[in-house]
């Protein structure tokens, strides 16, 4: 059974060669950039060759939610042929110098429809996207701040970039956009499981010290 991802990479490194040989642009973008103009929709499909982004949304009060992120070897924002009215609330920022290859929706639209393997592969990638917006809807809302907080941090412990290790490179108010708390409730809950052996924070991210304990605070659902 696939875990739910915050983190996408290597989904569609197979296919490489593949998206090299087709009709595309190379394009870099420093860190900080955004993918897209924002507030409107996006028009443009990239394959991440290097670097990573994150997706978050922007409310109208002025507070950050954070999606996902998605480094080397994915797809994003994913193959569709709708525009959708919320896209205009989204925005994707590099969050190091990146590399990627643009495709416009007519040129992966023939991609799509020419290979089978890879029309099956986008399915596959929506699937996997989708089941982290209903762990998160039918799941983690329900769930009590602390294990909110123990849930989020294993599974960036077991699907993060490589090499990375047991640190977690993401600041308090970075876990806090994406559980939709405040940044003072973070920092409690992690006070809390520092001294409870489980991590260890510096600055500008956290080392987890025992994933042993860390997935016993978690749910059922989780590990």
């Amino acid at each position: 059974m696939l875990m739910p991802r915050y983190y996408f990479a290597e989904d569609f490194r197979p296919f490489q060669d593949y998206f090299l040989s087709q009709p595309h642009t190379e394009k870099t973008f420093q860190k900080g950039g955004l993918l897209w103009e924002p507030g409107r929709p996006y028009e443009k499909i990239h394959y991440i060759l290097s670097g990573a982004a994150m997706h978050y949304a922007l409310h109208e009060s002025g507070r950050r939610k954070i999606i996902s992120f998605h480094g080397p070897g994915t797809v994003f924002p994913g193959y569709r042929q709708n525009g959708y009215r919320i896209e205009c609330t989204l925005a994707t920022q590099a969050l190091s110098d990146m590399r990627v290859l643009e495709f416009t929706v007519p040129q992966f639209t023939a991609m799509f429809v020419s290979s089978p393997a890879l029309s099956r592969q986008v399915v596959n990638w929506y699937s996997m996207y989708i089941n982290r917006f209903l762990y998160e809807t039918i799941h983690q809302e329900f769930n009590p701040t602390r294990i909110k907080l123990c849930n989020l941090l294993y599974l960036l412990l077991m699907n993060r970039p490589a090499a990375s290790g047991p640190a977690i490179g993401m600041t308090q108010e970075e876990l806090a956009d994406i559980l939709g708390m405040s940044r003072v409730q973070v920092s409690r809950e992690l006070s809390a499981l520092r001294k409870q052996g489980i991590l260890s924070t510096g600055r500008g991210g956290l080392t987890v010290t025992s994933p042993l304990k860390l997935a016993r605070l978690c749910t059922s659902e989780t590990v």
